[in-house]
């Protein structure tokens, strides 16, 4: 006991001499996963939606994909291609391009993409690297079909895209509270009852859940419309389809009822 007592006190004399280290207190997976489960009732993260229940006989062909550095995984751009036709998607808003890889595939089955991103110059700024600056919509930025806009979503003026899309896809800055103003400008966003949303890193794998932004996306989704949040099987995404499916519940290391089967293919560019 008196050793806990000694590790709070030098916590407490830290967190006196240095402020800024209570926001990683605050800020803490644990904090979020308690947060979420005492005040939401979301001690399993959100309703666990089968892919084969979405997409009955699922098949999606992704390309390009680079198998690079941050990218998001194959599955989850396969989501959102299949996602996208499935919809009848005809627009499509995406918060957060790196090198357009998401963009690009569903830009193949929707005629009208939007995505926006930090200008090169910010990114220099933030990170002094020009090398991942330059790498920015590098698959997406010749597509006769996908508009490229600069600015950061959280201060950018929507004005001109409220209610216009069908489809939005969320993957920019992740902290909280960013998560938290880009789902409510999602909802914006939306052209009609009919529209969805896309949320990803709602896990940091598709068995373990990202407690801090799973508590942005409820927080950030107006009441009403909740009951359609859903985090799908497989996939480091949660989504918003106002529609009611037969779900279950996420229980990591569970054994395997199904398996992908995955085809590759080197194309130079």
């Amino acid at each position: 006991m008196n050793n806990k007592i000694e590790k709070a006190c030098r916590a407490l004399k830290l967190i006196f001499k240095r402020p800024y280290l209570l926001n990683l207190v605050l800020e803490s997976e644990d904090v979020y996963k308690q947060k979420v489960s005492e005040n939401y009732g979301l001690e399993d993260g959100l309703p666990l939606l089968h892919l084969e229940t979405l997409f009955p006989g699922f098949q999606e062909t992704v390309s390009p994909y680079a198998y690079l550095s941050g990218a998001t995984m194959p599955i989850d751009i396969a989501l959102l291609k299949s996602l996208a036709r499935r919809q009848n998607a005809r627009s499509y808003f995406e918060i957060g391009t790196w090198r357009g890889e998401s963009v690009a595939n569903v830009a193949a089955v929707v005629p009208d993409c939007v995505t926006l991103n930090l200008s090169r110059e910010e990114i220099v700024a933030l990170t002094g690297d020009e090398t991942y600056a330059d790498a920015h919509a590098r698959f997406s930025k010749s597509l006769h079909n996908v508009t490229h806009l600069q600015g950061n979503s959280q201060t950018f003026d929507f004005t001109p895209h409220l209610r216009r899309y069908d489809m939005v896809f969320i993957d920019g800055d992740h902290h909280s509270e960013a998560v938290k103003k880009d789902t409510q400008t999602a909802f914006r966003l939306l052209r009609d009852e009919k529209s969805v949303i896309v949320w990803h890193d709602y896990g940091y794998d598709p068995e373990t859940i990202r407690w801090s932004v799973l508590n942005a996306i409820w927080e950030g989704t107006p009441g009403a419309k909740r009951q359609y949040l859903y985090q799908v099987a497989n996939t480091m995404c949660a989504v918003y389809i106002p529609e009611s499916f037969q779900t279950g519940k996420l229980t990591p290391h569970a054994t395997p009822k199904h398996y992908y089967e995955v085809s590759l293919r080197s194309v130079d560019l």
